[in-house]
């Protein structure tokens, strides 16, 4: 059975985290228990973590606002309707209309089928993404953990993640991602939330509420 993040497991493996490892009950000490973070997993989701990748969230966010005036419903066949020139004037790069127009191709042909990953196990989910030009490991890992909430993923390359841990355990850098799984090993099967608990600290450190202030 595949296992999905809600209020409760949130709130259960915060506090199971907190008590294996100093730095995090620090963060519930202080802050209290992350958000769930939740998304609704499709489509639409999809090109909107596509839109974030190596951009700051405020900036993605407004090109997905301004691609829900043009396309709403935002479908495959609806964002296929769509001129190049009409994306760029929403906000997207060239790099990333290919990506999301190979993407609305291949959701629209059948090739991905986004409702079928809910049943997949996460390793499985993230060679289905893979396949798709323009998802890497970052995004995969973002849809799995906010929309399929699933409990034990480490985005890999998550920046914000990284810094707050950085901060956290008093690092000179932040750590590459094989040396991060090593240091983390001990939140399994509760990665997810660590993670969360890292976003909570850095934007909390920052004043801010929401992820979309990152």
């Amino acid at each position: 059975m595949i296992r999905r993040l809600d209020e409760t497991t949130l709130i259960e493996a915060s506090e199971w985290l907190a008590r294996r490892d100093e730095a995090l009950a620090s963060v519930l000490a202080q802050y209290g228990y992350p958000p769930l973070w939740s998304r609704e997993p499709g489509f639409a989701t999809l090109v909107h973590i596509i839109l974030e990748q190596q951009v700051s969230l405020p900036s993605a966010n407004a090109a997905f606002r301004r691609l829900r005036e043009l396309a709403h419903p935002i479908t495959p066949e609806s964002f296929l309707q769509l001129s190049e020139e009409a994306l760029r004037q929403a906000g997207f790069s060239r790099q990333k209309i290919a990506y999301t127009r190979h993407l609305a191709l291949n959701v629209a042909e059948g090739h991905l089928n986004l409702e079928r990953l809910a049943s997949l196990p996460d390793e499985e989910v993230r060679i289905e993404l893979k396949r798709i030009k323009g998802i890497g490991n970052w995004t995969a890992d973002i849809y799995l953990s906010e929309c399929l909430l699933r409990p034990d993923i480490l985005p890999q390359g998550d920046i914000a993640m990284q810094e707050a841990f950085r901060a956290l355990k008093g690092l000179p850098q932040r750590p590459a991602h094989p040396e991060f799984e090593a240091l983390t090993a001990h939140w399994r099967p509760w990665r997810s939330v660590g993670t969360r608990m890292l976003w909570h600290f850095y934007l909390c450190e920052r004043g801010r509420q929401t992820p979309e202030t990152l």
